[in-house]
């Protein structure tokens, strides 16, 4: 009786058995692959590691020396600002003193009290201004620094509100000798800010950094 059992190889490998469908070859092809591999979704074109290669923008286009310095300046300003705080609140019991002696000169019915009351509250206002103010400069300085061209509005809008109100302080002339000396600095800070952030240079990198970063 003959068997039909192939002879051993003669190299002495195990016999293997034959392959399935699938299993050599191609691999089988499921939905939603492509020979065999999960078809993923194609990434942004121009991306590294997607078809298009390297960003179609290039690296960042670096801040010119009129943003550094602006950015610097804005920086300054939150300091200037918080030391504007201090300044205020060591002034307000001088404040507080000459309030009292005004009401008690026209006999007003208001009590001690009430003065203590309207204190507080001052204080609070001064607190609550002067910190939105530090975070203000502070949030300008990183946007602008970024290159956000609503950035610059916002700023422009800010630093045109600060130089009026600092005129109107200094025209009422109702603050102390180092409160004007802080209104000055920071009205020299606006204005160079200003300067600084609409020159040519500046202008170019603000369109740079909002140019779309892949093609």
């Amino acid at each position: 009786m003959t068997s039909n059992t192939p002879p051993p190889s003669d190299s002495g490998d195990a016999w293997q058995p034959p392959p399935y469908p699938g299993a050599v070859g191609e691999p089988p092809n499921y939905p939603g692959t492509t020979g065999g591999m999960p078809a993923y979704p194609a990434g942004p074109p121009g991306l590294a590691g997607y078809p298009g290669g390297v960003p179609a923008g290039g690296p960042p286009a670096p801040a010119p020396s009129s943003m550094v310095l602006a950015v610097r300046l804005m920086w300054a300003g939150a300091a200037l600002a918080a030391l504007g705080v201090v300044v205020t609140l060591l002034t307000l019991g001088t404040f507080k003193d000459n309030v009292r002696d005004q009401l008690a000169e026209s006999d007003s019915s208001l009590t001690e009290s009430d003065i203590d009351t309207a204190f507080n509250l001052v204080v609070t206002m001064v607190l609550i201004f002067g910190i939105l103010g530090v975070g203000l400069w502070l949030w300008m300085a990183w946007k602008n620094g970024n290159g956000r061209s609503w950035a610059r509005i916002v700023a422009t809008v800010l630093g045109g509100i600060n130089i009026a109100f600092t005129l109107l302080s200094l025209v009422q002339g109702t603050s102390p000798g180092l409160s004007v000396l802080l209104s000055l600095l920071s009205l020299a800070l606006a204005v160079t800010i200003l300067v600084l952030i609409w020159r040519k240079e500046s202008t170019a990198f603000y369109q740079a950094r909002s140019r779309p970063q892949y093609g």
